[in-house]
C-alpha cells in the first residue's frame, strides 16, 4: 500500500506514522502537505497527532478548511481507508466524516501514559487481526480527548458496532461510555485517541499498535493488488 500522512502546521506525530508503516512494515508512505490538492495514487490517508494550526478556536477547527480536506472527503467517499488518531481523531470530527465530537478532559490536565484498551469490535478492516475483547496497550497524550455525543448518536453507534476501542479499566479523560476510538456507518473512516503508531515495537514498552497496521494493509493492501 501507498499511506498519505497528511502533515498541518503543528503537526508532531507525522513522523511516527511515516516511520511505523514505511520503517517497520515496508510499505511505501509520504508526507502530503495540508494545502495539496491531490491524493491520487494513494492507497490510504493517515492524519497524525499534534496541534493542527495551535489548536486556535477548538481543536481540528481550523484544519477542517484546508485544500487537502476536500481530498480527504472525496477519499473517504470513494470507501478509501481514512485513519486518524489524537488531533487526526478531532479533525474527523470536526470536517463530519465521524460523529461526535472531543472536549477538554475531565481533569482539565493534559494526559501522557499507557493505557489498557478493550478492542470492542475486530469486526473492522482497521482491527480484524485483533481478538474478539482483546485488550491492549496503546499510549495516549491529549488535553482533549473526551469524546461526547447526543443520545440519539449513541444509539447508532451501538447499533451499528461503530464504537471499535473502549478504555478498559482506567478513562483517563472521561469519555462517554469509555470510548476510545469509532468507525464510520461504511467502514473505511476511524478515529482514536490513542497512539498505535507509538507502540509497532517492544522497545517502546508495547508492540500492540503493530496489529493495527497490518489490519489494514491486509484488508485494503488487495484492493491494491488485484486492481
Amino acid at each position: 500500500m501507498k499511506f498519505a500522512v497528511i502533515v498541518f502546521p503543528g503537526s508532531n506525530c507525522d513522523m511516527d506514522l511515516l516511520w511505523a508503516v514505511k520503517d517497520i512494515l515496508g510499505e511505501e508512505a509520504e508526507y502530503v502537505r495540508h494545502d495539496a490538492d491531490s491524493l491520487v495514487g494513494f492507497d490510504g490517508v493517515l492524519i497524525p497527532g499534534g496541534f493542527s494550526y495551535g489548536d486556535y478556536l477548538r481543536c481540528g477547527a481550523i484544519a477542517r478548511f484546508s485544500k487537502v480536506i476536500q481530498e480527504v472527503i472525496r477519499f473517504a467517499d470513494e470507501g478509501k481507508p481514512v485513519f486518524g488518531t489524537c488531533n487526526g481523531f478531532q479533525i474527523l470530527t470536526e470536517v463530519g466524516l465521524l460523529p461526535g465530537a472531543l472536549l477538554r478532559n475531565d481533569s482539565l490536565h493534559f494526559v501522557c501514559r499507557t493505557v489498557r484498551l478493550n478492542v470492542a469490535n475486530n469486526q473492522t478492516k482497521f482491527t480484524s487481526e485483533y481478538q474478539k475483547n482483546e485488550i491492549i496497550q496503546l499510549p495516549v497524550a491529549h488535553g482533549e480527548g473526551k469524546y461526547y455525543c447526543d443520545e440519539v448518536t449513541l444509539k447508532q453507534l451501538k447499533a451499528n458496532q461503530q464504537i471499535v476501542f473502549t478504555y478498559a479499566d482506567e478513562n483517563p479523560n472521561g469519555s462517554l461510555e469509555n470510548i476510545a476510538g469509532i468507525i464510520n456507518e461504511k467502514g473505511n473512516v476511524l478515529g482514536m485517541m490513542p497512539h498505535p503508531e507509538r507502540a509497532v515495537e517492544s522497545l517502546l514498552g508495547s508492540n500492540d499498535g503493530l496489529i493495527f497496521f497490518k489490519s489494514i494493509i491486509k484488508n485494503y493492501g488487495k484492493v491494491r493488488a488485484n486492481g
